[in-house]
């Protein structure tokens, strides 16, 4: 995947981050090559940016685990997906990422 970057500056909120989905590869089962209207999206993103974190009830902020740059699995219905520059990305909660993928 070639690597573009975002013309606008984006900056999420508190505990959000910017995430872009990593394509699959063309799924091919028994010689039949499927669609990208009926291929499942990629549980799979790499980070954008992320928002200075969450605070509690008397201003302490706690820094997020997840960084830009990182990789992550998250959710099936996880996100809210945007457009930036005519590039879709997805807009979430720490919460909602599962795990970093390391390579």
């Amino acid at each position: 995947m070639a690597s573009t970057s975002v013309a606008t500056t984006f900056t999420p909120l508190h505990d959000r981050i910017l995430v872009r989905r990593l394509e699959e590869g063309e799924t091919m089962r028994g010689g039949i090559i499927i669609p990208d209207s009926a291929k499942e999206k990629p549980q799979e993103g790499h980070v954008i940016s992320v928002g200075k974190g969450k605070s509690n009830d008397e201003g302490k902020v706690f820094p997020l685990d997840v960084k830009a740059g990182d990789d992550i699995l998250f959710g099936k219905y996880s996100g809210t997906e945007i457009k930036l520059d005519g590039e879709e990305f997805l807009i979430m909660r720490e919460e909602e990422v599962l795990g970093i993928v390391k390579k």
